[in-house]
């Protein structure tokens, strides 16, 4: 795409965003079913490694927050939370903000752990290489962000 490319005919542009539909359904499951395949590895499931990799980006975030970042039901990251508290990837501590609702943070072991799980992700995205530019993927993160918005008011609870 360049800056001389004119937006898409309205009428063609929810047949090609379907077309995006269609591919990151598939795509989904996929890296799904291969982080499950690693899991035991790791040691991590596919929620548990969602929960950590949040925490590496953003530091500490209540359970209301995680829910909200992924779109998911606070009841869904709550159990995420759990089984990674579990496995003491994960601690809890008081929210000066917020009494009731606990901030969750990486352990030591947490962030050896996702770091270890991206460290063996980018590895496998490195096979993606060939003829991709950065302007491919720039593309492809606008589509995609601008497909999120779309949906922002779905209710996850």
């Amino acid at each position: 795409m360049t800056a001389n490319d004119p937006p898409l005919a309205p009428d063609d542009l929810p047949d090609r965003l379907m077309e995006v539909f269609a591919l990151v359904g598939p795509l989904y499951r996929r890296v799904q079913r291969k982080v499950e395949q690693d899991a035991p590895i790791q040691g991590l499931s596919v929620g548990v490694r969602a929960v950590l990799d949040l925490l590496r980006e953003h530091g500490p975030m209540t359970v209301p927050q995680m829910g909200r970042a992924q779109a998911l039901s606070r009841q869904f990251v709550q159990r995420m939370v759990n089984d990674a508290a579990a496995q003491h990837v994960v601690e809890t501590f008081p929210n000066p903000a917020h009494q009731r609702s606990s901030l969750v943070r990486l352990t030591d072991h947490g962030r050896a752990a996702i770091t270890a799980v991206t460290t063996r992700e980018r590895a496998l995205l490195l096979r993606a290489g060939g003829d991709l530019t950065e302007a491919d993927v720039a593309a492809c993160v606008k589509v995609l962000a601008r497909m999120l918005e779309l949906f922002d008011d779905v209710d996850v609870n």
